[in-house]
């Protein structure tokens, strides 16, 4: 067996599908561009198959990532699978997700497949794969609730078939460490040509124990691979977060004896990357990337942390990415020292005329804070990336005032499809009646099922981020807006949301 532990990250394919998280095309490459300076193994790229959008995506990343393994998910069909590879091509290493579902639960209710009908389909799928690209990984949907001879005989089949990664998922986040490892170390032992392909973890969280269980499916179960995703993201509770498996089996490199090639100083820029695109907020207290993840509070803690770091402390902040975390540029700063720290943080913008906006908007900001933070300009370009897209709902300005004892009362211009139209409303607060004056001109008729506020650093002068959630027809989408005024970011985070309505962006559920 191998020592080296594979990252496999699924950000951009099972992350992307926690309600409203879906990115735009750009989004996607630039967090691909995150995900290999970290030096990820594989990057699942997208579900080529789901919509003309996404297979744009994986396309645009198999293109443009060198240094990794870009990988599209498909169904266990024909035509899934050759518009992977077609998206595929232009990749330095392509890879090929196949999957169908194996539990009987699964087979009966969902597929309407009998066992041997399942089996066939496994086969012929991974044959077909294997004479498009090398590199096939199979999963067994809903593998940990399948019967095991059943599951052993579908992964020996598909080993045959020129399978050379196999995914075992706990699809449903049931599983618990110790039964989960010993799960994949049965399989491993009872299908006769396992050392023939790499087995591989894919577990939710929604008993908390993605991360405890993808341990010990490498631990114990002898797995090599683990999917994961930054800041655990994913539909219902999340996914394994990259992170906290990453700096496990470096911190505790004396218990698991294995080696990763991920770059860890790049954990803190992926992960408050996909924060700000995606609008899902890391808790404080979040293991690693949180912003409490090295903070002291105790007396005692910090006493011993100034006599000796490794008191309290396991790892260092510095090693994941945390002395990034600095003053880099202010009003005095130039466009080319505006453009060095673009790239330093993965950012590239197509278009000379971008970078101009972009920068304009930076002296804009600078004018407004005198401090300016890396997390500022990440927001400042995903603001710029946005309103350089066609849409329907732009923002113009935005006038409110609120005084104790009165009803406050907000006026608004935005563009509905490049022409300006004003509204003024009153509401329970500034941000209320700023969203009820955007709501009376476009009326959407959606229901808000989140309003969140996040500062992006850490005093009274930080710009505030938004997130405001949206659902209407059974839809779901985020939208985020940031700006040093609350009620200017809030308004700005609902029209981002309401564009996302009106896009009508195809979605397709895929496997877990």
């Amino acid at each position: 067996m191998t020592d080296k532990l594979i990252i496999f990250d699924t950000t951009l394919r099972d992350g992307e599908q926690s309600p409203g998280a879906s990115m735009t095309r750009d989004e996607k490459l630039r967090i691909a561009r995150q995900l290999e300076r970290l030096k990820v193994d594989v990057i699942e790229a997208g579900f080529a198959a789901s919509s003309n959008g996404d297979f744009e995506a994986v396309q645009l990343i198999a293109n443009n990532i060198k240094d990794s393994t870009v990988c599209s998910l498909s169904r266990a069909n024909d035509r899934d699978i050759a518009r992977a590879a077609e998206a595929l091509k232009g990749a330095n290493r392509a890879r090929i997700h196949t999957f169908i579902a194996t539990s009987p639960l699964h087979m009966e209710k969902k597929l309407r497949m009998t066992p041997e009908q399942v089996l066939e389909q496994a086969k012929q799928s991974v044959r077909f794969a294997r004479n498009l690209v090398a590199d096939i990984e199979f999963s067994p949907e809903d593998g940990y609730r399948s019967d095991v001879d059943f599951l052993c005989r579908v992964l020996e089949a598909v080993i045959k078939e020129g399978a050379t990664t196999l995914n075992i998922p706990d699809t449903v986040g049931y599983a618990v460490p110790e039964l989960y490892g010993n799960f994949i170390k049965t399989l491993r032992e009872r299908v006769p040509n396992s050392d023939k392909a790499i087995w591989s973890v894919h577990c939710h969280n929604d008993l908390g124990m993605a991360v405890a269980n993808s341990l010990a499916g490498v631990k114990i179960g002898g797995a090599r691979q683990i999917e994961c995703t930054i800041n655990g993201l994913g539909e219902r509770a999340g996914n394994c977060s990259l992170e906290e498996v990453v700096m496990a089996v470096k911190t505790r490199k004396d218990y698991f004896g294995l080696e990763l090639g991920i770059d860890t100083t790049h954990i803190l820029a992926a992960s408050r990357m996909v924060s700000q695109t995606t609008g899902f907020v890391v808790q404080p207290n979040k293991a690693v990337v949180g912003a409490n993840a090295f903070a002291h509070a105790s007396g005692i803690h910090q006493d011993g942390v100034l006599k000796a770091r490794d008191t309290y402390e396991i790892m260092r902040a510095e090693d994941v990415g945390w002395s990034a975390n600095k003053i880099v540029l202010g009003k005095l700063s130039g466009r080319n020292a505006f453009k060095q720290r673009l790239q330093e943080l993965g950012v590239s913008l197509d278009s000379e005329t971008e970078l101009n906006n972009a920068f304009a908007r930076f002296k804009e900001l600078a004018d407004r804070k005198s401090e300016i933070f890396d997390e500022d300009i990440l927001a400042l370009v995903s603001d710029e990336s946005a309103a350089g897209e066609q849409e329907e709902y732009g923002f113009v300005s935005l006038s409110q005032t609120s005084e104790t004892g009165e009803q406050p009362k907000a006026s608004i211009v935005i563009t509905v499809a490049g022409t300006e139209k004003r509204s003024s409303a009153t509401g329970n607060g500034p941000v209320d009646a700023s969203l009820k004056a955007i709501e009376s001109l476009v009326q959407s008729g959606a229901e808000m099922v989140l309003y969140s506020v996040n500062a992006i650093s850490g005093s009274t002068e930080s710009q505030g981020e938004v997130t405001v959630r949206l659902q209407n027809s059974g839809r779901v989408v985020n939208g985020v807006g940031a700006d040093p005024d609350i009620v200017v970011a809030s308004a700005k985070a609902y029209l981002s949301a309401l564009n996302k309505l009106h896009s009508k962006s195809e979605r397709v559920a895929a496997q877990g």
